[in-house]
C-alpha cells in the first residue's frame, strides 16, 4: 500500500465562530493531500498535489496552510502516523531570562541548529505573584526570593519548542544550572556563554514532559485565560514582521541579531499565525495601491510570522531605513547592509515587513499586540465553548 500520514485537524471558521474538524491525509510519494469533514462524514478536498506542504511540517501542535485555510494539527489520525512521525516528538518550554534578552537571536539560532522547531514565542514581564506561581516548587529554597526578584526585574521571552527529545535536548543546550560550572564543563552551552551565576543564568528549561506541559500552559494557555500579557508599549514605536518564509528558512535568529546589533530596542515580540482575513485587514492600506497586494497577503498567511515592536525616537523612519528597499535585488545593489539585502529572496519574500508611514507605527503595533492578540483569545474561548470545557 502507498504510504500516507493521517492527522486530525481543526479550522476556526470566523464567519460562524466555530471550530470545524477535518481529517488530513498526506501522501509523501507525490506530495498530495486529501481532506475529510469529520462531522458531516464526507470528502471535503479530493486528493490534490500541494507542493507547499512538507513532511517536516507535519507534527501535532503545528499549524499548516492548505489552500489558504490554516489547520491546527491536534492529533494523529492513526497509529502508523503516530509511530512514524511522533514517537520521539516532544514539546518543552524554553524561557530566556532578563539577563540574556539581547542574545535572543543567538539563542534562537542555537535552537534551529539542533533541529528544534520554534512554534510559539512571547515576550512578557512577570509580576511577583506570577513568578511565585511559576516557581512554586522552589518556594522552600533559600534562593527563592532572589530568584523572584531577578525574574521580575525585566522582560522574559517564553518559547514553545518542539522536536525529537526536545526536553533533554534543550536542557543540554542550556548547560549546568550554575554558569561558572557551565564554563568549566560545557563551554559551548548557553549558560556558559551568556550566564553570570546560578540565578542569572540566561535561561530556563522544563525538566520533564509533565513540567513542560504545566509550564507551557502557564505561558500559552490552551483554555480560558490569556496567560502573562505581552510587553507592547504602543508609544514611540514601529512594527516589524519577520515573514513566514524567513521563519521557515531558520533566519529568525540572524534577523534578530542584526536588529539588536544595530542598536534598536525590541520592546515586544510574539509569534502569530495569520488567517487570510487578518492578513487582508492588516495590508488593507495597500489594496488597490500596489499590484503586489494579493501576493503580500498570501505570503503573510502562509505560515507563522514573528511581530516585533521597535521602540525609540523616530523609530518608524530609522527602522524603515534599516530594512532597506522592498526589492532585495535593489537593496543588495544600493544598500547591501540592510535587512532585506541580507535576508530577502524577492519582492514578496523580502524577509521583513516594516511600517512605511511614521503615523502608522503605533497603529500597526496595536494591530498585532492588542487587536490580533485579543482576537486569538476569543478563538480560544470559542474553542472551549465548542468542546464544553468552560466552567459553569
Amino acid at each position: 500500500m502507498e504510504e500516507r500520514f493521517a492527522f486530525l485537524t481543526e479550522w476556526y471558521d470566523p464567519s460562524a465562530a466555530l471550530l470545524r474538524r477535518y481529517q488530513l491525509l498526506f501522501y509523501p510519494k507525490d506530495g498530495s493531500v486529501e481532506m475529510f469533514d469529520v462531522k458531516n462524514q464526507r470528502t471535503f478536498l479530493r486528493r490534490t498535489r500541494y507542493e507547499e506542504l512538507r513532511q517536516e511540517d507535519l507534527f501535532v501542535g503545528n499549524r499548516v496552510n492548505i489552500f489558504s485555510r490554516q489547520l491546527n494539527l491536534i492529533g494523529y489520525g492513526d497509529q502508523y502516523t503516530a509511530n512514524k512521525l511522533g514517537s520521539k516528538k516532544e514539546r518543552t518550554l524554553a524561557m530566556v531570562k532578563p539577563d540574556a534578552l539581547t542574545r535572543i537571536g543567538d539563542i534562537i539560532q542555537t535552537i534551529y541548529d539542533r533541529n528544534l522547531i520554534l512554534t510559539k514565542a512571547k515576550m512578557t514581564k512577570l509580576s511577583w505573584e506570577q513568578a511565585a506561581d511559576f516557581y512554586a516548587e522552589h518556594q522552600s529554597k533559600s534562593f527563592f526570593n532572589n530568584l523572584l526578584q531577578f525574574i521580575t526585574s525585566g522582560p522574559v521571552i517564553a518559547m514553545d519548542i518542539m522536536g525529537d527529545e526536545a526536553v533533554s535536548t534543550w536542557r543540554e543546550l542550556l548547560g549546568p544550572t550554575d554558569s561558572d560550572t557551565a564554563r568549566r564543563e560545557a563551554t559551548q552551552s548557553l549558560r556558559a556563554r551568556f550566564g553570570t551565576d546560578g540565578t542569572q543564568n540566561a535561561g530556563h528549561g522544563s525538566d520533564s514532559l509533565a513540567s513542560a506541559a504545566r509550564e507551557l500552559e502557564f505561558f500559552f494557555p490552551s483554555t480560558v485565560g490569556r496567560g502573562p500579557p505581552n510587553t507592547a508599549k504602543c508609544t514611540d514605536c514601529t512594527c516589524c514582521i519577520i515573514k513566514p518564509h524567513a521563519i521557515s528558512e531558520a533566519l529568525t535568529g540572524k534577523i534578530l541579531n542584526s536588529i539588536n546589533q544595530a542598536g534598536f530596542e525590541i520592546s515586544a515580540l510574539q509569534m502569530f499565525s495569520m488567517d487570510r482575513a487578518n492578513a487582508e485587514e492588516f495590508f488593507e492600506v495597500y489594496k488597490g495601491v500596489v499590484a503586489e497586494y494579493p501576493s503580500m497577503v498570501s505570503e503573510l498567511c502562509s505560515g507563522p510570522c514573528m511581530a516585533l515592536e521597535i521602540h525609540g525616537a523616530e523609530a518608524p523612519r530609522r527602522f524603515r531605513d534599516f530594512c532597506g528597499p522592498a526589492d532585495p535585488d535593489i537593496a543588495r545593489h544600493l544598500r547591501p547592509a540592510t535587512l532585506r539585502a541580507l535576508y530577502g529572496k524577492n519582492k514578496m519574500q523580502n524577509a521583513v515587513h516594516c511600517t512605511d508611514l511614521p503615523e502608522d507605527g503605533i497603529l500597526e503595533a496595536q494591530y498585532f499586540f492588542k487587536i490580533l492578540y485579543g482576537f486569538l483569545q476569543k478563538k480560544i474561548l470559542y474553542s472551549c465553548i465548542n468542546i464544553k470545557i468552560l466552567p459553569s
